[in-house]
């Protein structure tokens, strides 16, 4: 239990400082308009953020071969703040910046069943294999979660929760923070952690 325990903090930390850079570019910056775009769904489907103007957007990172992103659906942590979320409204949109050519690719089809047999409660998953979304937000790790409020304001961005771990374990001790900020901007209020630290792995960029 003990090794597992510091090896699971051990990749952790990894995930958290060593694969922070990654090749996003972080152009989004909270408290600024999100970045637009444009991306095709899994079922091919062109899906635009200017879609939901007028609506509170999460945005989702996912890669089903990712540890941190199994620890959250094995968990039904990732589906519970999904279900949470949309019921009141807001629109929540999965993206997978996976290279075509990574190891843990999935084909739209794929993911697509990969998302149904998680039972996952998302508006849509995107398809963004160029990196082109992701780069435009910056997003770092698998998952790295991004909220925009019906102005199409980033008003926050980080991580789904205080626990850096892979560990199920740690999720009923842990502050969600999506849940935390979707509570303050859909009452108006400012977001009071706005910016959090995104844990993960690393987002499988393609080569530019």
């Amino acid at each position: 239990m003990l090794t597992f325990k510091l090896a699971t903090t051990a990749l952790a930390a990894f995930a958290v400082f060593g694969l922070a850079a990654g090749n996003a570019a972080a152009n989004a910056t909270v408290g600024q308009p999100a970045p637009a775009f444009t991306a095709t769904d899994a079922s091919g489907k062109s899906v635009s953020l200017a879609d939901f103007k007028g609506k509170h957007v999460v945005l989702e990172w996912v890669n089903p071969g990712c540890p941190f992103v199994v620890k959250h659906y094995k968990s039904d942590n990732m589906q519970g703040t999904q279900k949470e979320a949309t019921a009141k409204g807001v629109v929540w949109l999965a993206v997978s910046s996976t290279a075509p050519d990574a190891s843990d690719y999935k084909k739209p089809a794929d993911l697509a069943k990969w998302m149904q047999g998680q039972k996952a409660a998302v508006t849509a998953t995107l398809m963004d294999d160029d990196g082109k979304v992701g780069r435009a937000y910056g997003a770092r790790t698998t998952p790295h979660m991004y909220i925009v409020d019906p102005a199409g304001t980033l008003v926050y961005a980080g991580g789904i929760d205080d626990k850096p771990s892979s560990n199920p374990a740690d999720i009923p001790g842990a502050r969600n923070h999506v849940k935390a900020a979707l509570a303050e901007t859909l009452a108006g209020k400012a977001v009071t952690q706005a910016n959090t630290r995104p844990y993960g792995c690393s987002v499988k960029y393609s080569s530019l």
